[in-house]
């Protein structure tokens, strides 16, 4: 069944409320609830706001299926194991034919791209992916990955260069960038549990970073250009969020550079927003950015974010105005622009202050949804 485009007959929130229902069924097959992941939660919740019918598909048990559950988004759970596992496709062809959505969106690389296109072809439902990363792959595999989707959604235009290098067609090439929820930072937050739940004492500058422990977050480079500032900042401490196969190494070169008692590494934390605000510089040295939703939730908390000059992070990062970009992969740009802001608290807080205006004047939900929903609207009418 295909629905007319939905008339705006009330705004909720900063949300607009429709009043004419459309039914997709969304595909987020990741483990973790990630930058991703959390950006699904963020759009079906908009959607759904809006009077959408959604549905989120993804495997038991992930991070998603939690943190969907619990903003009272409905689910339905389906294992998957990866780009490999058929029953998967299998079983979601047949929920499409059971639940008929007028529309498919799949979120994922991790077997909803490619098992859930081609799942949304043999039910004969139009679908639509997003692409969250910006590496490269080969054009005749890039044409297989996308040939069954109507558009193709680019978070950022450093990851729509990447599909028209791959050969995607422009009019397939649709970009919405993440979103932030910058009411989330609204009221102050409690640096006193901050600094109890961390060991940190009264006077101290703290530098934050979250990513996952792989090559291409950079930390390697993070951890060199602190030990470097250290002579000149001794009061210095860093906490690295996140977890992965790096792990071991990278706390093995935070011991052999002397960091022991100035790096602490924290894990995932499902609070990590209950203590963005209590941090005085946020650092994001990835060689490779889709866009860098960490640096977007950095700036939504008033903190001025360096980074490298990679990806997407050049659209999350207005370098000299809410942060400071530096050539990827270069300590000691890396160390000097840090140096610039632990020296200057005014610097600090006037890209801080700068950031979090642009997240709400550019990166709120409400923009992100509307731009999801003008897209919706096209492919269903036709």
């Amino acid at each position: 069944m295909v629905h007319s485009p939905c008339a705006t007959v009330a705004r909720w929130g900063g949300l607009l409320h429709y009043d004419v229902a459309m039914k997709i069924l969304h595909v987020e097959t990741g483990r973790h609830l990630y930058g991703g992941p959390q950006q699904v939660v963020y759009l079906l919740g908009a959607l759904r706001a809006r009077g959408y019918d959604c549905t989120l598909v993804c495997p038991p048990g992930s991070g998603v299926d939690a943190a969907a559950r619990l903003a009272g988004i409905p689910v339905r759970n389906l294992y998957c194991a990866g780009d490999l596992d058929l029953p998967f496709a299998y079983r979601l062809v047949q929920f499409l034919k059971a639940s008929a959505p007028d529309l498919v969106h799949c979120h994922s690389r991790r077997g909803a791209d490619v098992l859930g296109g081609l799942a949304a072809q043999f039910a004969h439902v139009p679908a639509v992916v997003s692409r969250r990363v910006d590496n490269t792959e080969m054009r005749v595999m890039a044409a297989l990955r996308y040939r069954p989707f109507v558009k193709i959604v680019a978070i950022s235009e450093a990851i729509a260069a990447v599909l028209r290098e791959h050969g995607i067609d422009e009019s397939r090439i649709e970009v919405i960038r993440s979103a932030v929820d910058t009411g989330r930072y609204a009221s102050a937050p409690d640096r006193e549990a901050f600094r109890n739940e961390f060991g940190i004492e009264p006077g101290t500058t703290v530098i934050a970073a979250a990513g996952q422990l792989i090559p291409r977050k950079g930390h390697r480079y993070l951890l060199q250009a602190v030990a470097d500032l250290l002579p000149r900042h001794p009061d210095l401490r860093l906490i690295v969020f996140g977890e992965g196969y790096l792990a071991n190494q990278v706390r093995g070169q935070a011991a052999a550079l002397g960091l022991g008692d100035v790096a602490q590494f924290a894990g995932f934390r499902d609070d990590l927003d209950d203590f963005l605000p209590c941090f005085d510089v946020f650092v994001h040295p990835a060689l490779a950015e889709g866009l860098g939703v960490a640096a977007l939730k950095a700036s939504a908390a008033g903190l001025p974010v360096v980074a490298f000059d990679a990806g997407g992070l050049r659209e999350a990062v207005v370098d000299g105005e809410t942060g400071l970009l530096v050539p990827a992969g270069d300590v000691g740009a890396l160390r000097g622009a840090l140096a610039g802001l632990l020296e200057s608290a005014e610097l600090r807080e006037r890209m801080g202050a700068a950031g979090r205006k642009r997240m709400q004047n550019e990166f709120s939900i409400a923009t992100m949804a509307d731009k999801h929903v003008a897209m919706y609207e096209a492919i269903v009418s036709g």
